[in-house]
């Protein structure tokens, strides 16, 4: 089944799944990256309540070798119904067969912003020579291990010329927040999804990257093959993909894709 199918399925589902009474509940197994863990937070209880249902979840980046990562959680064999993460990594663990093939959903799109401590001076963001002009003012700089760190470190600094000028004021952020780092004013930037600057208190969200530098992510959920509540799994990705998930999504900075759309 093509992935756009099991998502019209999901939705056609959805009411019947939502139903499932309290004899039957399952308890649901979520590994889940940063991305989507504020809006989740809010949307996990309402899951709860509609289903019976209990989530339980473990967060940790989509890709790396930190101890948390979500491949590093599946190596060690722990307990996995719904991955949601970013999507090109779901889509090399469904190529590992970790991820059922025919069960991934697209949730959101994710654009990387940039913060900066609360009340220190904010940087123009307005075109790509602005943003080369912050970056090399600045004496530290801070991004994240995922979706977003990569790019920034491996293709934006050298489209901006500046790749050099970065070594030793730039550095990768593992396993933590970069909100966090520039909080604690150990960073003068921070490059990291909007959705994950958020919930961090202590900095102010300059706002995206311009256009011509904006790399956006695709958060998506998927199956994974050793799940021991798969229907139940389904019923919270139907949900997190339904117009009902649509307002928190969107309040925690990320847009969410149509039931439909391709990638």
């Amino acid at each position: 089944m093509r992935p756009l199918a099991f998502r019209t399925l999901a939705f056609a589902s959805i009411s019947a799944l939502f139903l499932t009474s309290a004899a039957s509940a399952a308890e649901v197994h979520v590994m889940i990256s940063g991305g989507l863990t504020a809006a989740y937070k809010a949307l996990v209880p309402v899951f709860e309540q509609k289903t019976g249902n209990k989530v339980v979840t473990a967060f940790g980046p989509s890709m790396g070798t930190t101890t948390n990562a979500i491949p590093v959680r599946l190596e060690r064999g722990e307990p996995a119904d719904v991955l949601i993460m970013v999507g090109y990594a779901l889509g090399d663990l469904i190529k590992q067969r970790k991820v059922k093939d025919d069960s991934r959903v697209d949730l959101v799109k994710s654009p990387i912003g940039v913060a900066v401590k609360s009340g220190a001076p904010k940087p123009d963001l307005s075109s790509a020579d602005t943003v080369k002009q912050a970056l090399l003012a600045a004496k530290t700089i801070a991004y994240s291990d995922s979706a977003s760190g990569v790019y920034v470190s491996t293709e934006m600094f050298s489209k901006l010329g500046i790749s050099d000028a970065m070594k030793g004021k730039a550095r990768q952020i593992p396993a933590t927040p970069v909100g966090e780092i520039v909080a604690k004013g150990e960073a003068e930037l921070g490059f990291q999804q909007i959705s994950e600057l958020k919930p961090v208190s202590g900095i102010d969200i300059v706002g995206p990257l311009p256009e011509s530098l904006q790399k956006i992510t695709v958060f998506s959920a998927g199956i994974a093959t050793v799940s021991k509540e798969p229907e139940a799994g389904k019923a919270l990705i139907s949900f997190l993909a339904s117009p009902e998930a649509h307002d928190a999504l969107v309040k925690s900075g990320l847009d969410p894709i149509p039931a439909g759309a391709t990638h």
